[in-house]
């Protein structure tokens, strides 16, 4: 078996079989891709399902010079996962990372803005330009409904339910939840498809995507990382946000406002609780505050 072609079968196991999206696939990829260039550097032709636990080591233990160990972790994890699949498909008899372990590393907790910042990156918005009030309901939208960044470029008008108060998302493996939207986020992206995209030129195949570029495509997720550090920059916000800080404020203020984590969950789209109680441990006040009100020995 050569590596392209296990490689090509891999993906399409991620596809079809566990439902990944692109993005996360492209991501697995990779790290396949750097050990099929590490071999060919090094001209060892071994195939996937011959290659060793000895070359598999000597790849990371060289590839760890040049990482952190949080990267190390995460090449570790994919080859495990790749290599778990030829062995589920009865191509190896054993997991050549088997006996690797990941290095440790501590829980990295996701950085987040205070109401006041997310207000000032907001107002920092030039309304004057048509792409403005797109821009503060996308803001709006990110934070209001705590969406990831590919779930606010792919969101359509047909996803859009204001009446019954809630927008349709679809999210990692293309599994669609329903997240409540306020009042004041369903306001601005009114002004926004009312004022600046009805008169838009759109684009085949862009008629239903909500927001858009000036040439009436859907926008790109490096687009909205760009207008995101534009605005910190222009506030002289100090501090290195992206899309998702305002995912990872929004489940952050609402635990803070005594919101419980599984519903924090479900307007996430978490799969696992455990993933949502990462924001349990951002503010160690709101614990402290948490005990005060509601245990019995206060």
């Amino acid at each position: 078996m050569k590596w392209e072609n296990a490689l090509k079968d891999y993906q399409n196991y991620l596809r079809i079989e566990r439902g990944l999206s692109d993005n996360s696939i492209a991501n697995y990829s990779l790290d396949i891709k750097k050990l099929i260039k590490y071999l060919e550097a090094h001209n060892d032709a071994i195939s996937p399902v011959d290659i060793s636990n000895e070359s598999i080591q000597q790849f990371i233990y060289d590839t760890a010079k040049k990482v952190n160990a949080r990267s190390q972790s995460r090449l570790i994890s994919g080859l495990r996962s790749f290599f778990n699949y030829l062995v589920f498909e009865d191509y190896r008899q054993t997991n050549p990372l088997d006996l690797i372990e990941s290095p440790k590393i501590g829980r990295k907790l996701p950085d987040t803005l205070s109401e006041e910042e997310i207000d000032q990156l907001i107002g920092a918005i030039d309304l004057s330009k048509p792409e403005g009030e797109r821009n503060r309901a996308m803001l709006e939208t990110l934070y209001g409904c705590g969406l990831r960044v590919s779930e606010l470029i792919n969101l359509k008008l047909s996803d859009l339910f204001f009446e019954e108060g809630f927008i349709k998302v679809d999210g990692k493996g293309n599994k669609q939840r329903f997240v409540p939207i306020v009042s004041v986020t369903q306001k601005y992206i009114n002004i926004y498809i009312n004022e600046i995209r009805n008169h838009l030129t759109i684009q085949p195949g862009h008629e239903d995507t909500l927001f858009l570029n000036r040439r009436g495509k859907q926008l790109t997720r490096a687009m909205i990382f760009t207008i995101i550090k534009q605005l910190a920059a222009s506030i002289r916000l100090n501090k290195n946000i992206s899309p998702h800080t305002f995912r990872h404020s929004f489940a952050t203020h609402l635990l803070q406002n005594q919101a419980d984590l599984r519903s924090i969950q479900l307007m996430l789209g978490h799969e696992s609780i455990t993933t949502t109680e990462i924001y349990v441990h951002l503010d160690k006040k709101h614990l402290t505050d948490v005990v005060e009100k509601y245990h019995p020995r206060k």
